[in-house]
């Protein structure tokens, strides 16, 4: 299938054959071909723009900066204060010491891509992330 990037990605999917308009075959097996118009979920490409759009958005019209030693990080100095997102794929962690800074991040976050669906936000001292608990409710040590 067609990605937006240009490249052909093969995905595994069941055929239809109530479709016969559509179908060709290769190697004796029922194949369907279709030009996406936006990425599919799940694919690496879908991944590669994401972080291509969030990077762009987040360093273009926020005014943050690519860390050099983790491009899925970005750092801005908000108030005086470090604020760092880090993502892996489309989960976000946000952190800055001032709280309305945060509901500004995630605000300008929510208006670019809670359009469909809300953006998840969780608060606190403990979190699930990536299926890591982290615990940041106490002083000297995570």
């Amino acid at each position: 299938m067609q990605a937006d990037m240009g490249e052909l990605a093969m995905l595994l999917i069941s055929v239809n054959e109530g479709y016969p308009q559509f179908l060709t075959y290769q190697n004796g097996k029922p194949t369907i071909y279709a030009e996406l118009s936006k990425a599919l979920y799940g694919t690496l490409q879908a991944a590669l723009l994401f972080w291509q759009n969030l990077t762009e958005f987040l360093c273009g019209e926020l005014g943050f900066e690519v860390n050099p030693y983790d491009k899925c990080v970005v750092n801005k100095i908000i108030n005086g204060k470090q604020c760092t997102i880090a993502w892996q794929v489309d989960d976000l962690k946000i952190s800055h010491a001032e709280e309305s800074v945060l509901d500004d991040v995630i605000k300008q976050l929510s208006d670019k891509y809670g359009k469909k669906a809300p953006l998840t936000v969780n608060r606190g001292k403990i979190h699930d992330y990536l299926g890591i608990m982290i615990d940041f409710s106490m002083t000297d040590y995570l």
